[in-house]
């Protein structure tokens, strides 16, 4: 099985065993659902063989660090502390993705968009970072 497989099914069964549940009027594109069976999407089989592009990788690498953060950070025993360590990791996460966009991405509504997220989650972070040390033992 191909790194890109492995991570999406590694996020998949984060996202299943840790219970999260999306509202029903925000439910996940199915243009953004890739067809991992076989017999599949040629593009997708094309990419299994040839391994994933260089803004796969980054996004990967800027994945597995979240998702690392996030685990540690959700494993503090203050509900609160934990909420806000999660939430930091996630917005890092946003902002990497978000700067593989920039360096990587063609269309100028997507790079917009990418520069939005990532000063919103720059501010977040800051914010939430302030508030770790202010309320946090």
């Amino acid at each position: 099985m191909n790194t890109l497989k492995r991570t999406f099914i590694g996020v998949w069964a984060l996202t299943i065993a840790a219970g999260t549940a999306v509202a029903a009027d925000m439910a996940y594109p199915e243009k953004c659902k890739a067809n991992m069976s076989s017999g599949g999407d040629m593009a997708v089989q094309s990419q299994e063989m040839s391994g994933p592009s260089e803004y796969q990788k980054q996004l990967m690498d800027g994945m597995k660090a979240m998702n690392m953060n996030m685990m540690q950070g959700m494993m503090q025993k203050d509900a609160d502390v934990s909420f806000i360590c999660g939430m930091i990791a996630h917005h890092m996460g946003a902002i990497s993705m978000s700067e593989a966009e920039l360096k990587h991405g063609k269309n100028a509504q997507a790079r917009e968009m990418a520069q939005k997220i990532i000063g919103a989650q720059k501010q977040e972070v800051a914010e939430m970072t302030k508030w770790l040390n202010e309320n946090a033992d």
